[in-house]
């Protein structure tokens, strides 16, 4: 399927044309070619400049605008989970899709837009002191392992963030680099939207469980589409373990063992044959069922794979390697 299209765009404009025609300021407006897009942007000066212009046209080169029907295949048991798609960049095709629309729980690949946002507004020499707060934690949680006193920079943080999926990290992120959990959180959700990713809202930087925290298949490959850009990130996905370097509340260098959660990179699972899986993340809670985002390649092409809510790891990882089999 062929993704590019104005189609939504102009369903837009239209609808704020036709209020505008309707109820003006002051009075009914009468406007020649009324129907003609381009006249009316023009007329109501909301035409973009030559720098907004090139800005837009960039940011949809090679992106997926897709509608709401599923594309599926027969060698994809689609039915292993809630939503899934396969996202070939180079062509800018989406060669997979089911229910990439519905808004669903991200749990932990919520922590592709941390780093994303953390990356982009961050510098990865600062340093942070970890507080008893950023380690109140949901019994169980995945953490990387920190302790009240520890002190480490931004870029180790991000290693413990994504290797591990470490919430203890996330929380400590988002004071580093927002101010405040709620800072940065109004952050993830301001570069969420100048994504596209318009059906998402976030209400934390881990995706521990909240109702109104919430994205979808295609919002989460816009957003891991921007991530992966920045060659740090794909650096992040990409490490199959990582010796976190710390120093601890007595002033002691501590080192620290983090191994990836990504069954790919770790071997458990094997990767199709003539696929590179790069890297990825994973997420898991009970709302959120199982959940993994995948950037790969296939003689030198560039591809993004997710699903969401699949039962069972062993669905994950079976129906992604189906995904993967349709490159």
């Amino acid at each position: 399927m062929r993704c590019i299209s104005k189609r939504k765009l102009i369903g837009i404009l239209a609808a704020v044309l036709s209020f505008s025609l309707a109820v003006g300021c002051g009075g009914k407006a009468d406007i020649e070619n009324a129907y003609n897009l381009q006249d009316a942007v023009e007329s109501y000066g909301l035409k973009a400049s030559a720098e907004e212009q090139s800005s837009q046209a960039f940011f949809a080169e090679g992106l997926c605008v897709a509608g709401s029907e599923d594309v599926l295949s027969e060698n994809v048991t689609a039915a292993l989970s809630e939503a899934a798609g396969l996202f070939n960049l180079q062509e800018g095709v989406m060669e997979f899709g089911k229910n990439i629309h519905t808004r669903l729980f991200p749990a932990s690949t919520t922590k592709i837009l941390t780093a994303y946002v953390a990356l982009k507004h961050g510098n990865l020499s600062d340093t942070a002191t970890v507080t008893a707060e950023e380690l109140q934690l949901e019994e169980g949680s995945s953490t990387c392992g920190l302790a009240i006193g520890d002190t480490l920079t931004l870029e180790e943080l991000l290693y413990g963030l994504i290797i591990c999926s470490g919430n203890d990290a996330a929380n400590v992120i988002a004071d580093l680099v927002g101010g405040s959990v709620g800072g940065f959180v109004e952050m993830m959700n301001e570069e969420a939207k100048a994504l596209g990713a318009t059906n998402s809202h976030f209400t934390n930087a881990h995706g521990l469980q909240d109702e109104n925290h919430y994205t979808t298949v295609y919002d989460m490959y816009l957003m891991f589409q921007a991530a992966i850009q920045d060659e740090k990130f794909k650096e992040l996905i990409s490490a199959e373990t990582h010796l976190g370097k710390l120093t601890n509340a007595s002033g002691e260098s501590v080192t620290k063992d983090w191994a990836s959660t990504n069954r790919y990179l770790t071997g458990e699972s094997a990767q199709p044959e003539g696929v590179q899986v790069i890297g990825g993340k994973t997420g898991t809670t009970n709302a959120a069922g199982y959940c993994l985002v995948l950037y790969s390649e296939k003689e030198g092409a560039p591809y993004i794979s997710i699903v969401f809510k699949a039962g069972s790891r062993e669905d994950l990882y079976t129906e992604m390697s189906e995904l993967l089999e349709e490159i």
